[in-house]
């Protein structure tokens, strides 16, 4: 059985709860002295001890992802990409992948969720459970990539489609985009309502070295997040799918660490990314028991660590120009009082827009009513249609000159129907103040 198998979990429980019964039947059998008796009663609470962690901390890693299978618990990775097999089957990827940057994987969870696309791709889009390979990092880190409807339609066969990299909290995983949040569900319902730009949606975690908490930072003699980020990602996208090569077409988006990750590689990386969401992110990033030393020692740790403090970045550096969302709420959160610092602290070029929440808390109740506006406001940053794959070549009658080539197209307008952004003005609440605050 997979590590992150449901009847792995069941089974581990179930003999968990055998080891206690007994050991609570045969514990008068137990008594006296002896050392028999001595070493059954010290075997009894060793095995049950044993078998309750177990369960725990398998429940633990279903919930959070740390590990997706037994060659990650036991450190056999793979150390260098490797071709792609083209087949059948639900969760295979479909791109014209090159360089194996980009290869199928198993469900990795994707069956034990609800409300995904079913039926023909080109009605209702379908869902890919793939692998990103780090040309550069030799990173390989598990993803949900969504496919909208349109990319499947005759129309759009050689049109390229923008991008939001979705990144999940710390510890959590990409189980949480997909289960929690409902991001290519909520991505569904609203391309099909036309307030949202059809999109190709990669749902990734936050970390490329679990456990260890990376935060989109490259670590000097250690994992390089932010190349991963920035080069991999983007490169191992392009090579498997039509996707947009001009950074109008990519945005970060994501929630806690997630979102923390996405204002820094917006910021950061301008040229890559042009927009960010952060849903209950923080601002600067900064070393604990989770991360180690991100920065190193000295004054060029110093240094490095300076430069991701965003409010140090907007008061010391040229802004970029890129756009933010962020959000919090006035009651609930602890970052309440660096967002609102944060908004307005940018300058242009840069823009910030955010949806503030009256009451909340750092969980998902909160996140899944903010999620829908914000997705909504991302689409509206991107472009669509983005640019098309060149035509396959054809020559012109008596000249051997080729024609059919794809042009460049520059940002279109906004697409009908789109909702209107989110507020620019720090305390204007969002649309989502009229609903019942979440609970914690």
């Amino acid at each position: 059985m997979g590590l992150t198998s449901p009847w792995l979990e069941y089974t581990v429980v179930a003999l968990a709860l055998i080891l206690v019964a007994l050991t609570v039947w045969l514990w008068p059998r137990l008594s006296g002295r002896g050392a028999r008796v001595l070493l059954g009663r010290l075997g009894a609470i060793v095995l049950t001890q044993v078998s309750i962690v177990c369960a725990l901390a398998l429940a633990v890693n279903n919930s959070f992802e740390f590990y997706g299978s037994w060659d990650d618990l036991l450190g056999n990775n793979d150390k260098a990409p490797v071709a792609v097999s083209q087949g059948g089957g639900q969760y295979t990827s479909v791109g014209d992948v090159k360089g194996g940057l980009v290869q199928p994987a198993g469900p990795q969870g994707l069956d034990r969720v609800t409300g995904l696309p079913q039926g023909p791709a080109d009605k209702v889009g379908k869902m890919e459970s793939v692998r990103i390979v780090g040309r550069r990092t030799r990173a390989i880190n598990p993803a949900f990539v969504y496919l909208p409807p349109q990319y499947f339609q005759p129309q759009f066969r050689r049109q390229r489609f923008p991008v939001m990299v979705v990144i999940s909290g710390y510890p959590g995983g990409i189980m949480n985009l997909a289960q929690h949040l409902q991001i290519p569900q909520n991505a569904g319902k609203l391309i099909a309502k036309g307030t949202m730009q059809p999109t190709v949606m990669v749902m990734v975690r936050p970390t490329i070295a679990p456990p260890r908490d990376t935060e989109c930072v490259d670590v000097p003699g250690g994992p390089q997040a932010e190349t991963f980020f920035t080069k991999d990602l983007p490169d191992a996208m392009k090579s498997a799918y039509r996707v947009g090569h001009d950074p109008s077409a990519w945005g970060a988006f994501g929630y806690s660490s997630g979102g923390s990750c996405s204002l820094q590689l917006a910021m950061r990386n301008p040229k890559i990314y042009t927009s960010a969401v952060s849903l209950s992110g923080d601002y600067a990033i900064k070393d604990d028991l989770t991360t180690g030393s991100l920065f190193g020692a000295g004054p060029e740790g110093a240094k490095r660590e300076r430069e991701h403090d965003l409010l140090w970045r907007l008061k010391h550096l040229p802004a970029p120009q890129v756009s933010a969302l962020v959000a919090s709420s006035r009651k609930g959160e602890p970052d309440y009082g660096a967002t609102m610092q944060f908004i307005h602290a940018v300058k242009a070029p840069m823009t910030v827009d955010s949806i503030i929440l009256p009451r909340g808390s750092h969980q998902f109740a909160t996140w899944r009513r903010e999620v829908v506006p914000a997705l909504e406001w991302q689409s509206k940053q991107l472009t669509f249609p983005q640019d098309v794959e060149a035509a396959p070549a054809k020559k012109r009658p008596g000249t051997g000159a080729e024609h059919g080539k794809g042009k460049e197209q520059g940002p279109g307008a906004a697409h009908p129907g789109a909702p209107a952004a989110p507020s620019s003005r720090p305390d204007e609440d969002r649309r989502a103040e009229a609903e019942p605050a979440g609970r914690g």
